[in-house]
């Protein structure tokens, strides 16, 4: 079967902030059209037989139909948020997905780069941000058409749940899902609650945050905001970051229901430590190398971002949600490219400023009727988003002073717009058998116009055109009422990002209009079952087969380049187990087992720094970045008032560091431990106190590697022994 993808075909042209008007088109809906309502129960689930087989009610989003994710035919994870139980902070996603398989989220102690986060192998490659994975955060996309993303303004404080879905269903969301992430706003409580929280603990960190939740009339609200400073665990690792986040419902009867989404991030400072070669870590794991302090590494970030839903009903069988976003990314980085590196007239300097615009629409129709005496819901929708970036460099000197805003070296507008529409199909088409089927047509146009030419600069302005179309298919067998199998595969595919396209790899001028979209071939095989006394069992087995992979040609003077290698699998088990245990503790877990391998042979380079590749790569050899096993578990204790205790532990096994697998960061066990107790006071109010400890045991270790490194230095270390007290008030 082909996989119909072009480069450099016609597609439907996206204007300069052709889409801002869109958000406030959703805003003047008329709302005397429409009737709106909640979703409804799952009404293809058999009834039970006997009381013990009951499921909680869990609206999710992942693949737009009304469906529990017990009865989905692909692996769903639902997270509850609750920053409370554990004793952390609520800073990183991280502390959310103990238990979650599949899905491996670092925090790399490093806030000048975000979580590093991967999805089956998907995403590994990311040397900052996160790649190959597809975010979102209350249903606007926190990852940009290019598949470039970044998480630093999801709000833990308002959240509700956050849900992970892997496997082929993934590529109903387009360009770079191998996985994706999505977070959600809590919706306002029926009485009023305000929420104070602050936090302190080990190398300075202080984290104050403030939630009110409550309704009033048709409006619910949850509005939070937080402010976090650190020393960091190691040198040169300071960050101070602000944020807020707003959710507004108004429920307008029978003019449906508006959700309006605001936030805000602040970051003014986040040092950056960069990363160790094998011999600093091993000699001192708080250190950073004299780069960064010679040129004060570090990164500043401010965004705003505005975003409003509106579903509708439209009939008995007939539903229409709209949403609509737009946001603005201001980012200056000071990076340690050499002085000498920035005298080739071609160099784009050591300072990475970015003005990004962004925006989008998404609209879909959702049907549900019967076919043959029997229920389905299908669903057809389309979306547009775009980001525009102003992306300006400059010398990281002047004079003999270092770390600073020099001369202006690359001034250029790098435009990314996509357009897409989809359509999906659930069918109940027998008592015990469900077929899911859906499709995706994606284009995706890059534009580049240079500002900075010169004589020794040529113009690199250019273009380049994908399109995809992305088909996927799951079935589903419910030999039971509370047992499930299934089957599912679906193609996906991966452009290069703005940042993989900027620099060619022959050194010549221009960008690197020559790489292909990766492409994949992704099947899944998976049971969920569940027992009468809680305890949930879930397990998937999974490969993904792709061509046209990027990896590194070049590498040097603090710069990368990019080239397609040939093919690669990514192929393993997960296991998920939940379960009550004895006296109210409770265990939520997950193993994954995950091979991940270059199948033909390639050249890449041989040392760093590296002019051209030249070192032959054979087939077999493991991806970087990707461990070959990995597993969390939670075991936790606790109810509304008195005694509450938790046990973490996480271990993952080795990975390698680069294409060419020439060093490895060890694999490692780690143990947190938390406990606190709730008071109940006068007039409903409520007192937690807590404490936590990570890394009980001192344990050094490497927390994450920056894969394929231009300098070599490619760990970065994890911190030893943490301390954490917490103190939460509910008013």
């Amino acid at each position: 079967m082909e996989f119909p993808l072009q480069a450099r075909v016609p597609m439907l042209s996206l204007r300069r902030g052709c889409l801002s008007p869109a958000l406030f088109a959703c805003l003047a809906i008329s709302p005397q059209a429409f009737a709106w309502q909640s979703a409804p129960a799952d009404p293809q689930a058999p009834p039970p037989q006997g009381a013990p087989t009951t499921f909680p009610a869990i609206r999710v989003d992942a693949l737009h139909f009304d469906i529990r994710p017990f009865d989905v035919p692909a692996a769903l994870a639902v997270v509850r948020v609750a920053p409370s139980e554990s004793g952390r902070p609520g800073v990183s996603i991280t502390e959310t997905l103990v238990g979650v398989p599949g899905i491996l989220a670092r925090d790399r102690q490093n806030f000048a780069q975000d979580v590093q986060m991967s999805i089956r192998g998907f995403g590994a490659r990311a040397t900052f941000g996160v790649r190959g994975i597809r975010l979102y955060v209350d249903g606007i996309p926190a990852t940009m058409p290019d598949g470039q993303g970044q998480i630093s303004h999801l709000s833990l404080d308002s959240a509700d749940r956050i849900e992970v879905l892997r496997g082929p269903f993934s590529v109903l969301y387009g360009n770079a899902a191998g996985g994706v992430v999505q977070s959600w706003s809590a919706e306002g409580t029926p009485t009023p609650v305000t929420t104070l929280a602050v936090n302190a603990g080990s190398d300075g960190a202080v984290r104050y945050a403030m939630d009110t939740r409550g309704t009033t009339g048709r409006l619910d609200y949850n509005i939070s905001g937080s402010d976090f400073r650190s020393d960091g665990y190691r040198r040169h690792s300071r960050v101070h970051r602000e944020s807020g986040n707003a959710r507004f419902g108004i429920d307008m009867g029978n003019a449906g229901k508006l959700v309006i989404v605001a936030n805000h991030l602040d970051q003014p400072l986040a040092e950056d430590p960069l990363g160790l070669t094998r011999a600093q870590a091993d000699a001192g794991p708080r250190q950073a190398p004299a780069v960064a302090i010679q040129y004060d590494t570090r990164k500043s970030i401010r965004q705003e971002q505005l975003g409003v839903i509106h579903e509708l009903q439209l009939g008995g069988h007939d539903r229409l949600r709209v949403m609509a976003y737009q946001g603005r990314r201001n980012i200056l980085q000071y990076q340690s490219i050499p002085v000498a590196s920035q005298r080739n007239p071609l160099s784009s300097g050591g300072v990475v400023a970015l003005d990004s615009r962004y925006d989008g629409i998404d609209a879909r129709w959702t049907h549900s009727g019967d076919i043959a005496g029997r229920s389905y819901q299908f669903v057809l929708g389309f979306s547009a988003d775009e980001q525009i970036q102003r992306r300006r460099g400059y010398e990281n000197f002047i004079g003999s002073v270092l770390g600073v805003r020099g001369a202006l070296r690359r001034d250029e507008d790098d435009d990314v717009g996509d357009t897409a529409s989809y359509a999906q199909w659930h069918w109940r088409v027998a008592d015990r058998w469900s077929l899911l089927l859906g499709v995706r047509h994606e284009a995706i146009r890059f534009h580049a116009r240079d500002r900075y030419v010169a004589a020794a600069n040529p113009d690199d302005s250019g273009r380049v055109e994908y399109t995809a179309t992305t088909p996927v298919a799951g079935l589903e067998f419910r030999p039971r009422d509370n047992l499930r199998l299934y089957a599912s595969f679906g193609k996906g595919f991966e452009t290069p990002s703005f940042n993989e396209l900027g620099y060619r790899s022959d050194g010549l001028p221009g960008l690197a209009w020559n790489l292909r979209p990766a492409l994949s071939d992704n099947v899944e095989l998976g049971m969920k079952w569940r027992g009468d006394s809680g305890l949930a069992i879930e397990t998937a087995a999974f490969r993904s087969d792709t061509r046209d992979e990027l990896a590194v040609a070049t590498n040097e003077n603090g710069r990368s380049t990019y080239r397609n290698v040939g093919a690669t699998r990514r192929q393993g088990i997960e296991l998920s187990v939940a379960s009550p245990v004895v006296h109210g503790w409770q265990v939520s877990s997950g193993f994954t087992l995950l091979q991940a391998r270059f199948r033909t042979p390639f050249l890449a380079c041989a040392t760093t720094p590296c002019s051209s590749a030249n070192m032959a790569i054979t087939a077999g050899t493991r991806m970087p970045g990707v461990p070959e096993r990995y597993a969390s578990i939670r075991l936790q204790h606790g109810g509304e008032s008195g005694w509450r205790e938790g046990i973490d532990l996480g271990a993952m096994g080795s990975i390698t560091v680069d294409d060419r697998a020439s060093q490895r960061a060890g694999g490692y066990a780690l143990v947190g431990i938390d406990t606190g107790y709730a008071f109940v006071l006068a007039g409903g109010r409520r007192l937690l106190v807590t404490a936590r400890v990570d890394n009980l045991a001192d344990r050094r270790y490497i927390g994450s590697v920056i894969v394929n490194d231009a300098n070599g230095r490619y760990f970065e270390p994890g911190p030893g022994r943490s301390f954490m007290l917490g103190l939460r008030v509910a008013l």
